[in-house]
């Protein structure tokens, strides 16, 4: 009898090995354990190989020890301060760490002098913060003598280049404030410091810099922002205020150099918010974001809740409510497990694999480089114009997929959406001798697609490291 061996312990030989997966409705009958998870795996496979996966900006991959310490803090809920204040402790750890890597100093304290939170993911902090620049800009546009309630002429707007991450369109729609974008300019893919104060006026809430545009990986000039906001402050009737989305570039930029002053060094720049799932190197699902002064005016009243921590109250700032505290545990682990000389090394590291793919993207003789990876690690670039090939970058992207990488092509935002462009994200998971596997798989899906379409372009000798040069015929 099929019982008398187990059979229904193991997938091998199990009925519902020999069945489709349910899909639309709650199955009839269980199934053993080891069954269930050894099916929902294989339903993964195609998904399954995060290391060849170049698209993404979120962490992959965390020490076996961050994977249990997480898996042992999945039941506690981050919300409820008062039933887990370790926890809670630790992001509060976590929020003044990050604030003093972003320029605030020492001496000052959460609490005493600035103000933060985790969020679910980044996206939640740039909800926050614009909230917190929408209610501030209410309440002095009320001193002021505005009839906020006449949205004619007094509708708030926000100002940000068209390269933004979504959740600020989300934003601007969900609170009815009016997204005023500044489109790039030729090549220069970050917001335009010539053109960006024309879209100021007196109800404007905020200008959002990004410390890491998704679309390219490029950074915004804040140092320069902070420069011409500080000029237009000196007569403007409602002051303006920076906040950085920083999701990408917030937890690199510290440990590395070559960047301009962009954080709380910067007089105009109130908030930053970072992900913790990227660069933060936790796995997705975390945030942060940080208020240079805790003070009502930067940020008011209507976004403070009063709840019981430690014998007395504290402020909840989150949108979100019930979830695991096992991120905020992971991040309080890596901060103490790699420090900041642990961090350095790290981000140091990916920056040397964006290098040397800069490089080597170089040698093709095809490829004009928009970002190098010198700054934050991407590796963006487009076909030159004069390249004689007759594929496309759509066609790389899927050439490319045939060995398992995840290389995505896109156009520009617009002013330049006729641009095609690739992207590789150089996460802290990326080794070098990974980079080395993609780059021997790169020189054979470009003689591939060679072959394909016919080129009288760079083939690549797929033996050795030198690039050759010969007439390809349309097969």
């Amino acid at each position: 009898m099929l019982d008398d061996v187990d059979l229904e312990k193991t997938f091998l030989g199990s009925v519902e090995a020999g069945k489709s997966l349910p899909t639309n409705t709650l199955p009839e009958h269980p199934m053993a354990p080891d069954v269930a998870a050894q099916l929902v795996e294989h339903y993964r496979l195609n998904e399954a190989k995060a290391n060849q996966n170049l698209a993404t900006f979120c962490t992959t991959q965390m020490e076996p020890q961050a994977d249990e310490l997480m898996k042992n803090a999945l039941n506690t809920n981050a919300i409820d301060k008062s039933e887990y204040p370790k926890t809670a402790a630790m992001e509060n750890y976590c929020v003044s760490m990050i604030a003093h890597l972003w320029g605030i100093p020492e001496s000052e304290k959460i609490y005493d002098d600035f103000i933060g939170t985790s969020t679910v993911g980044s996206s939640e902090g740039c909800m926050l913060g614009g909230l917190a620049l929408l209610h501030s800009w209410k309440h002095r546009a009320k001193d002021a003598g505005f009839d906020i309630e006449d949205l004619h002429t007094h509708k708030p707007n926000l100002v940000i280049m068209s390269g933004y991450q979504v959740v600020w369109e989300k934003f601007c729609t969900y609170w009815n404030v009016e997204m005023r974008q500044v489109p790039i300019n030729g090549d220069q893919v970050s917001l335009d410091m010539g053109h960006v104060m024309d879209y100021v006026d007196e109800n404007t809430i905020g200008i959002i810099g990004i410390e890491g545009i998704t679309y390219t990986g490029s950074v915004d000039d804040i140092q320069t922002l902070d420069k011409l906001v500080t000029e237009y402050n000196k007569t403007a009737v409602m002051p303006v205020r920076i906040h950085v989305d920083a999701a990408f570039g917030g937890l690199f930029a510290p440990f590395v150099d070559g960047f301009k002053p962009w954080d709380f060094r910067l007089k105009n720049v109130v908030s930053i918010n970072v992900s913790g799932h990227k660069y933060g190197m936790v796995y997705p699902g975390l945030g942060w974001i940080v208020w240079r002064h805790n003070t009502a005016d930067i940020l008011p009243k209507e976004m403070r809740f009063q709840v019981p921590y430690l014998g007395k109250t504290v402020d909840s700032i989150a949108i979100n409510f019930s979830h695991s505290g096992a991120h905020i545990s992971g991040q309080y682990y890596n901060f103490i497990r790699f420090g900041l000389s642990g961090y350095k090394a790290i981000m140091n590291n990916v920056r040397k694999v964006s290098l040397k793919l800069t490089d080597a993207l170089k040698e093709y003789g095809i490829f004009d480089i928009l970002v190098d990876g010198s700054e934050l690690p991407i590796n963006c670039w487009k076909l030159k114009d004069d390249a004689k090939v007759n594929w496309t970058l759509y066609d790389l992207e899927s050439e490319l997929a045939k060995h398992g990488w995840q290389v995505p092509a896109y156009p520009l935002p617009k002013n330049r959406d006729d641009v095609i462009i690739s992207r590789i994200v150089v996460r802290p998971s990326m080794t070098m001798t990974i980079a080395d596997d993609f780059l021997d798989d790169l020189k054979l899906a470009v003689a591939s697609l060679n072959h394909t379409f016919g080129s009288a372009q760079a083939d690549v000798d797929t033996t050795s490291k030198t690039t050759t040069f010969k007439t390809l015929a349309v097969k």
